[in-house]
C-alpha cells in the first residue's frame, strides 16, 4: 500500500448554516488519496465536487469533519502552517487560466516563486526549464492576450508546477480547449503523473478526459455515489463505457427528481 498523503474523515460542507435555508454542498464524506494517485472527480453541476477538492486543498474550510495532510489534520494547523503547505505542495490549474494580463507569460509563470521570495538566479533557471519542457520558452515575452487558448493553458501548467508541489489540483482544465489542445494536456498530466510521480486530483464533466484519470470518484447530492478504479478494466476503453455508464444514469436520476 503506497502511503496516504490525502484522508478526508466524515467532512461536511453547510452553508448559510444559520438561516433557515441552509444549502448542504458536502454530505459526511470520508475516503483517502494515495501518494502518485490521478483522481478524476465527476458529477452534476451542483453535486459538490467544486467544494469537495476546495476543502480537501485547504481552500475553503469544513463545517464539520477534517481534512488530513501527510499525517496532520489541518484543524491542528494554524493559518500560516495551511498557507505555506498550499503554496509549496499544491499546484492549482484552471479552466480559466487565472493568468494575469499585465504580466508577461514569464512574469506569470515566475509570480508565485516571487511570493516566496525564492532567488531572481533560481526564479529564472526554473521558469525557463519548465518552459522549455512545456514547449512555450519561446513565448516567454508575450503577454496573454497575444496567446492561444492552449499556450494559455501550458502556461498555467507551468505556474502551478514552477514551485514543485508533490499535488496537482486541476479544476475543468480542459474546459476551454479544442480536441487537439486537450489531447495535449492529458498527455502532459499523464507524464507529470507517471513519470515524475505527481498525485493529480482534477474535476472535469468530459468522459474521455476522466478514463485518464487511475480512479474515479462520482458525486451526487454532496456524497460520492460511485467510485471506479482504472485496475478493474482491461482497456481504457471499457473504463472509458463504464464511466459513461455512471454518468448517464446518475444524470437520469436527477431529472427524475
Amino acid at each position: 500500500m503506497n502511503e496516504i498523503i490525502i484522508e478526508v474523515k466524515k467532512i461536511s460542507k453547510v452553508y448559510d448554516e444559520m438561516t433557515d435555508n441552509p444549502v448542504i454542498s458536502l454530505n459526511n464524506i470520508s475516503m483517502s488519496i494515495e501518494k502518485g494517485e490521478f483522481i478524476c472527480v465527476m458529477g452534476t453541476s451542483g453535486s459538490g465536487k467544486t467544494t469537495f477538492i476546495n476543502c480537501i486543498s485547504t481552500m475553503d474550510t469544513p463545517s464539520k469533519g477534517q481534512v488530513i495532510l501527510y499525517g496532520k489534520s489541518t484543524l491542528e494547523m494554524s493559518d500560516e502552517e495551511i498557507g505555506n503547505f498550499r503554496s509549496k505542495e499544491i499546484g492549482f490549474i484552471f479552466q480559466e487560466y487565472n493568468l494575469l494580463d499585465y504580466l508577461t507569460l514569464e512574469e506569470n509563470i515566475a509570480f508565485p516563486l516571487s511570493m516566496n521570495k525564492v532567488k531572481n538566479s533560481e526564479i529564472k533557471k526554473r521558469v525557463h526549464e519548465i518552459a522549455k519542457n512545456l514547449g512555450i520558452e519561446g513565448l516567454l515575452n508575450k503577454y496573454p492576450d497575444e496567446c492561444s487558448g492552449g499556450q494559455k493553458q501550458r502556461t498555467a501548467i507551468a505556474r502551478a508546477l514552477v514551485n514543485e508541489p508533490s499535488i496537482i489540483i486541476a479544476d475543468e482544465p480542459t474546459g476551454n480547449l479544442d480536441s487537439k489542445n486537450t489531447s495535449e494536456l492529458l498527455a502532459i498530466l499523464k507524464n507529470l503523473n507517471e513519470k515524475e510521480g505527481k498525485t493529480i486530483i482534477m474535476v472535469t464533466h468530459d468522459v474521455m478526459v476522466g478514463s485518464f484519470a487511475s480512479r474515479l470518484l462520482y458525486i451526487q447530492d454532496g456524497t460520492i455515489k460511485e467510485q471506479l478504479s482504472r485496475k478493474e478494466f482491461k482497456t481504457q476503453e471499457d473504463y472509458f463505457y463504464n464511466i459513461s455508464k455512471i454518468n448517464s444514469k446518475e444524470q437520469l436520476i436527477s431529472l427524475k427528481k
